[in-house]
């Protein structure tokens, strides 16, 4: 199915007052992330009436902020760039990737129905997939693993096809914007970057930049979009074409139980004028918790993720794992045995002109790439710079155990900034002012004279760049072995003339530097599920009619970050057979 060309021409009803007290709805889905969007999407595929309820105001959770890659193996369009890979090659992949970490029972079920999941979405939906040439699973070392095929993504979306729903959703990161709000994906910023080089970038830089400024003129915000927001976006559209009901600013406050059943929510929304709106809504196929996981839990993430600052945390704002409480209360329980309880990436800070903080993962753009190293606060290399952000961020955490590394630093010299860009910084190494001014680039005409500013030892900082000059030289890191995977060389420097496209020296001053933390990304541990997304108690029963996914589900890669989207994979996969089951149970009770 392809998008519906029409646009939508009312605004759906957020306000929880067009339910009475006691009403009956066939599914209620808490959050509006990816995960919650697939099951309250796929139920009104099958015909039930469902309530989503969000407490913020906007929809899209973490998914909407996000590239928004999904990582399902065996999909169509993943097999026509891949026909060789098989649900047993996947098998082999996870099962050396995450072993005793999670559930194998629970890997097969995601292996079985992730691409039936997706094939629902494009055939009855707006929510259509694309597919790249290269996007390799991260640990491409571990047989079985692939370099193209299991990562799809959304295809770009016409906000204007929303009609007046279109502020609904939430807007994406302003740093990983250009131009005042222009939302670009991996193909826009290569021809941004070549728009002098080519005629095919110059028209296709012309064509996306020319209706970005005409977008701001007509409506509130540009309506190319892609990533996270198309895929919001998307599903937001099919969902109000399917009458499917959606409440904001409501929060859950109570699950409605009788013994092991639970069949109902209390629902309280805040109303502009601070006053409250109460209501009891019963579900005839119970409840899904998907609600975004405990990042900003008031007790828990200190608990679960001590020494991580809320402020590094680039994820939801509406993931206090508040929902997730109330699952616990009903009998739930927590997960055990991951690598770790979140997924990480190195993030950088600032402050922005209307005083919040930007927070901007460092995925792979520079901190791979030739002429960026990471140092600790003794001006030593202690990571492999090219190796997944999540594996990045352990590593930052770890080391500081024994060496201070928090903050670390990633180091450039001028030719990496200008090629590269350095995190919130654009390519092309100009407007550096600002940057400067608030101390979130930090500059020295020499090594020693950035050491100084970093508070490292300057012999250390010139004898590591020294050494690892001379490994960049020969194409060989022999301290941390950059750039000898399948993953690391596709994330480097293809245009690179030196013989390893992850490794290129720091000789052309000045050289610059910004600090770098362990940000956690998403929650790794959530409630035990069975395949069925059904929360299982203490005892391993299934709590009838309650159901989780997303980061609010127990990860089934057991805190292992082994590919690209393998989030939002098992939450679309997970949220289409909490859908199915939970239907199935409203249906038989008719």
């Amino acid at each position: 199915m392809s998008d519906t060309p029409h646009p939508l021409t009312h605004r759906i009803n957020t306000d929880l007052s067009q339910f009475h007290d006691l009403d009956t709805v066939d599914l209620v889905v808490i959050g509006s992330g990816g995960a919650g969007f697939s099951a309250a999407l796929n139920a009104t595929i099958d015909g039930a009436r469902v309530l989503l309820v969000e407490r913020m105001a906007h929809v899209g959770g973490t998914t909407a902020l996000s590239a928004a890659t999904t990582w399902v193996p065996g999909t169509k369009r993943g097999l026509e760039v891949n026909p060789d890979d098989t649900p047993e090659r996947v098998a082999t992949f996870l099962d050396l990737a995450v072993g005793d970490r999670s559930d194998a029972k629970l890997r097969q079920a995601f292996i079985d129905n992730g691409p039936h999941a997706i094939a629902k979405f494009e055939a009855h939906s707006a929510l259509q997939f694309q597919v790249r040439m290269l996007h390799p699973d991260y640990l491409s070392e571990l047989e079985g693993s692939v370099l193209r095929g299991r990562a799809i993504e959304p295809q770009p979306f016409d906000g204007k096809l929303l009609g007046p729903n279109m502020t609904l959703v939430r807007n994406p990161i302003p740093e990983f914007t250009v131009l005042g709000g222009m939302m670009v994906d991996r193909d826009d910023i290569f021809h941004l970057l070549r728009l002098t080089e080519t005629w095919k970038s110059f028209s296709y830089s012309v064509r996306i930049i020319v209706r970005h400024y005409l977008d701001t003129l007509l409506h509130p915000r540009s309506t190319r979009w892609v990533m996270g927001n198309a895929m919001i976006a998307r599903m937001l559209y099919s969902y109000i074409e399917r009458q499917g009901l959606l409440v904001t600013h409501t929060e859950v406050t109570e699950l409605v139980q009788d013994g092991n059943n639970v069949h109902g929510v209390v629902l309280q929304q805040t109303l502009p004028n601070g006053s409250k709106v109460q209501r009891t809504v019963h579900s005839k196929g119970g409840v899904v918790m998907a609600s975004g996981g405990f990042n900003r839990h008031p007790t828990r993430r200190a608990q679960m993720l001590p020494g991580a600052k809320e402020a590094w945390c680039p994820a939801g704002p509406g993931h206090t794992g508040r929902a997730q409480d109330l699952a616990l209360h009903a009998g739930g329980q927590l997960g055990t045995g991951g690598l770790s309880n979140a997924f990480w990436a190195p993030v950088s800070t600032r402050r922005r002109a209307d005083g919040s903080t930007a927070v901007f993962p460092h995925f792979v753009m520079d901190r791979g790439k030739p002429g960026v190293i990471t140092v600790d606060s003794q001006g030593h290399r202690y990571v492999n710079e090219s190796t997944s952000y999540h594996l990045f961020g352990i590593a930052m955490q770890a080391h500081h155990a024994t060496t201070p590394s928090v903050p670390s630093w990633l180091v450039c010299d001028a030719g990496a900034l200008k090629r590269y860009g350095l995190g919130m910084i654009r390519p092309g190494g100009k407007g550096l002012a600002p940057f400067l001014a608030d101390n979130y680039l930090k500059k020295g005409n020499t090594l020693a004279n950035l050491a100084q500013q970093l508070h490292v030892p300057a012999s250390q900082l010139e004898a590591t760049v020294a050494r690892f000059n001379g490994f960049a030289d020969l194409g060989v890191d022999a301290d941390f072995q950059r750039g000898t995977t399948d993953y690391q060389r596709a994330n480097g420097d293809a245009t690179w003339t030196g013989p390893n496209p992850c490794l290129g020296a720091l000789r052309e001053g000045p050289y610059y530097a910004i600090a770098l933390y362990p940000g956690d990304i998403g929650a790794a541990t959530g409630l035990v599920t069975d395949g069925d997304a059904r929360v299982l108690n203490a005892e391993g029963q299934a709590i009838e009619g309650l159901y989780a996914c997303g980061n609010d589900m127990h990860s089934i890669m057991g805190g292992v970050y082994p590919g690209p989207g393998i989030t939002i994979g098992p939450g679309l996969t997970f949220g289409y057979l909490a859908a199915k089951h939970a239907v199935a149970r409203a249906n038989s009770r008719r």
